[in-house]
């Protein structure tokens, strides 16, 4: 069969329900072609969120992948003008070229640009040790994408992106909003020079102002406190912030830092396992902020 009439038969393909389109790569519709293309033909999904290292991980992907070839299909679909798409499968075709292999399986379909990144990013997000910027970056791209879905109602999209990565709506919103960080900001949160709670105070800052930021940060060394980014926030929410007043914030005499320590035993008593390091830090920092508010309130020294 030449190249042509597999295309005629990849093209023939026809997904029945939601819950078909939506599948994995790995669970390939029955007698849908499985094709070998060429790596040459491959092109990377536009702005694809996640990173393709040459790791540790890399290697062992490609040693296996020389021993065994590509057990798992990779997704693609057909570019107007010409080679293919990957949807999901970067990875597998980084370690197939470091194998010396030329080709790869791939299934091909038919997906609209909206359900193209909605399945690029679920392939992707289930991956361990992502960064915080790989995150932000995806679940912006899949609730845009909701979006011009038509699920406009409020809250619909967060309320499925919860329902589908096991993440709480709240923890998806706060990375969407990292994902307004500059790249010099994001990749520091990345290297965890800057905490996530950070991170997202920084978020709401024009993007002049994240440039002063960035700026002043490295002058200091990257030492940013909570105190100090609720600052730069809040004046910035009152349109009040300058650059002097960001080197002002930023090169203020910090309090003598106290170190806390929770013990494991006491945490399991208020969280379930499900919850993550990240998702717990995020509830106890919305605690003490309400907690703080109630004492301001009564007029209470804290």
């Amino acid at each position: 069969m030449n190249l042509s009439e597999k295309k005629s038969s990849a093209k023939q393909i026809h997904l029945k329900s939601f819950e078909e389109l939506f599948q994995t790569e790995s669970e390939a519709v029955q007698g849908e072609p499985i094709l070998e293309v060429s790596l040459e033909e491959l092109y990377p999904f536009p702005n694809h969120p996640f990173h393709v290292c040459e790791d540790e991980e890399m290697e062992e992907l490609a040693e296996r992948i020389r021993a065994y070839g590509v057990l798992s299909p990779i997704l693609v679909r057909e570019r107007a003008e010409g080679g293919y798409e990957m949807i999901a499968g970067h990875r597998r075709r980084y370690a197939s070229k470091l194998a010396g292999k030329t080709t790869i399986p791939a299934i091909i379909r038919k997906y609209s640009e909206e359900e193209a990144i909605i399945l690029m990013v679920d392939s992707n997000l289930q991956r361990e040790n992502l960064f915080p910027s790989e995150k932000a970056k995806a679940y912006r791209m899949k609730y845009e994408a909701m979006k011009h879905q038509g699920k406009k109602q409020k809250g619909r999209s967060l309320y499925e992106m919860e329902a589908s990565s096991g993440e709480s709506g709240k923890t998806i919103q706060r990375y969407i909003w990292l994902s307004r960080l500059s790249e010099t900001l994001l990749e520091l949160v990345d290297q965890k020079k800057i905490g996530l709670v950070q991170g997202v105070d920084l978020s709401f800052l024009t993007e002049e102002a994240q440039g002063w930021t960035e700026a002043i940060l490295k002058e200091q060394g990257y030492h940013l406190t909570t105190i100090q980014s609720a600052k730069l926030k809040e004046y910035e929410k009152n349109g009040e912030l300058t650059q002097a007043m960001v080197r002002l914030i930023l090169t203020e005499e910090k309090p003598k830092e106290r170190k806390v320590t929770i013990k494991a035993e006491k945490i399991r008593q208020y969280f379930t396992e499900s919850y993550s390091e990240e998702e717990i830090e995020q509830v106890i920092y919305l605690l003490l902020e309400e907690w703080k508010k109630e004492q301001e309130k009564g007029g209470a020294l804290i």
